[in-house]
């Protein structure tokens, strides 16, 4: 058997660049202990031999179930393939393409019980974006679904075509040589995507059905070192170049233990859906990780989700637990009141700030109080958050035990309760970027700075201003773009907004308000007065949008983040 595979581990940050891990709990202490974790064995082996989930429902479709045993079978099949035909050993990176569906949840599941490193990507990316993943990752093998094909072809081709131009470009001479590599070849710090294996094709030659239908399925998972990287996630790109964030098969298992366990509370009786994709840790975690974790399953529908959509097959399929998008949410209102879901009981948020324009929205609209937190790619989920009667008005909530987090200045002090400031936050996950300069960004002394401007009050709980860096400072003013957009939601002519912070002679910035109006309200200045005059009665007047654009659409991330960075630079 060939060696591992030590591109990861030789590109982890050094050391003094990492975070500061924390295990408090005894649960996380228990995992902590055990010096050998596979997590796909834990959370599936194990419901199967242990647990006595073998015959429940795990992955659900239009078409078919599959149950904890089902999904087992499969997923060894596929591990087979990837190491005896395809000659993967542990630690190499699998590009993996595909929306949310059964046989991405079996592809991304294989991948790791085999050793491999899960590099999952959106599928609305296109091929000069693709190339640049697969230049960063550099996977032995790409598994794509068998529609998204085209843009990962084109992006094998035009990586081929980069290295080929390079191999025949001279070599820039060494210290102690005066001539180039009289050599010419491929530069070693690319290597070219060799394979791609379709899925989601059931009966052609070489697909993953047909490679994996031939094994008998005796696979035991690769005994795995606790730390080594289970997944390699590329941030969403709010802020525009996208990072490489590593996490073990230890990060993930701990993340198990603090929010879902204390904060969601899932069963096995639960049935998950959700809009965010698996290629996003906020949807990787909601649709498979957290679910398997408590025996609940998933459904996975055959057609995109739109909020209409969504709201129908949650009453059809009887959905209990939903994970989306508060812009999500609030479209959907209008429609799960035209289908009633008496089977829903938590709905989730994350992703982006929840106003709680939309909270109350939602919850006249469902009767359901939305479950808001905040997590983030680097920190692989969810860390403050609050539930039922936990929640609080404005707040996100609490900060989610196994985590310690706290609202600090520039030098990373802790400010007094009520205070504006960056929030710092510790736990059993933390950053680590693949050979990226920005760590020494993100973490700091140890505490991971997610770049987001809170305060906590008296009671614990902390309220979302701003990303740090979106902080509008108007006049000597602080103001957070999220407040204001809460205030305009509240009009009934807003359908959407987004809120900056425009350079200005006068007051050194200006707030402007991008806003998509809803059908029968007319974009002109008699509109522009009503939102200000609107603003300026709900809250503190100097707070209202000086200068207001009315846009068809705002610009979002594939995941429905709003990008600020775009509205700053059109």
């Amino acid at each position: 058997m060939r060696p591992a595979d030590s591109f990861v581990r030789d590109r982890l940050p050094p050391l003094h660049q990492q975070p500061q891990f924390v295990y408090d709990l005894p649960e996380l202490a228990a995992l902590k202990a055990r010096p050998q974790l596979n997590l796909v064995h834990e959370l599936l082996d194990r419901a199967v031999t242990d647990k006595g989930f073998a015959d429940l429902p795990l992955l659900r479709s239009p078409r078919i179930t599959l149950s904890y045993a089902d999904v087992k079978d499969r997923i060894d099949r596929i591990a087979q393939v990837l190491t005896d035909d395809l000659g993967l050993v542990p630690g190499q990176r699998v590009l993996l393409r595909g929306g949310n569906s059964i046989g991405m949840a079996l592809a991304w599941l294989a991948v790791v019980k085999a050793g491999l490193v899960a590099v999952a990507t959106m599928p609305l990316l296109r091929s000069r974006e693709l190339v640049d993943i697969i230049d960063k990752a550099r996977p032995a093998v790409a598994l794509c679904d068998a529609r998204l094909l085209d843009e990962l072809v084109a992006a094998q081709q035009l990586q081929r075509s980069r290295l080929e131009a390079q191999s025949t470009e001279p070599q820039a001479p060494t210290p102690d040589s005066k001539s180039p590599d009289p050599t010419p070849g491929v530069k070693p710090d690319l290597t070219l995507l060799e394979r791609i294996v379709p899925f989601n094709l059931m009966n052609e030659p070489g697909s993953l059905a047909v490679l994996s239908a031939q094994k008998d399925g005796r696979f035991d998972a690769t005994p795995t070192a606790a730390d080594d990287i289970a997944l390699m996630a590329f941030t969403s790109g709010t802020t525009g170049r996208a990072k490489a964030v590593l996490h073990s098969h230890l990060d993930v298992l701990a993340c198990c233990e603090t929010w879902p366990r204390h904060v969601l509370q899932a069963r096995s009786s639960d049935i998950v859906v959700g809009s965010p994709p698996l290629a996003f840790s906020f949807g990787l975690g909601g649709l498979l990780i957290f679910p398997m974790w408590a025996g609940a399953s998933v459904y996975f529908p055959d057609v995109p989700y739109t909020p209409e959509v969504m709201a129908r097959l949650i009453g059809e399929v009887g959905a209990t637990i939903c994970y989306t998008a508060p812009t999500f949410y609030r479209q959907m209102a209008p429609f799960i009141q035209q289908h009633p879901a008496p089977s829903l009981r938590l709905c989730v948020s994350a992703g982006e700030a929840l106003p709680d324009a939309t909270r109350q929205l939602w919850k006249a609209a469902s009767g359901i109080e939305m479950l808001d937190g905040i997590g983030g790619t680097e920190m692989f989920h969810i860390f403050i958050s609050s539930a039922g009667d936990a929640v609080r008005r404005g707040a996100i909530g609490k900060v989610v035990p196994g985590y310690i987090a706290r609202v600090v200045d520039d030098a990373g002090n802790t400010l007094p309760r009520g205070t504006v400031g960056k929030l710092a936050v510790i736990g059993p996950t933390g950053c680590r970027y693949l050979d990226d300069p920005r760590q020494t960004s993100y973490v700091k002394n140890g505490w991971n700075y997610p770049g987001d401007a809170f305060l906590q009050d008296d009671e614990g709980y902390f309220f979302y201003q701003a990303r740090a860096d979106d902080m509008i400072i108007t006049s000597g003013y602080n103001v957070g773009g999220p407040e204001v957009e809460d205030a305009l939601l509240q009009h009934p002519a807003v359908a959407e907004c987004g809120v900056i912070g425009q350079p200005d002679e006068e007051r050194g910035m200006i707030i402007k308000a991008f806003v998509v109006l809803k059908p029968g309200f007319a974009a002109d200045a008699t509109t522009v007065k009503a939102l200000q005059d609107h603003v300026k009665a709900s809250i503190a007047p100097y707070k209202y949008p000086r200068a207001i654009e009315f846009v068809t659409s705002l610009p979002r991330t594939e995941t429905g983040k709003l990008q600020r960075f775009k509205l700053r630079t059109p």
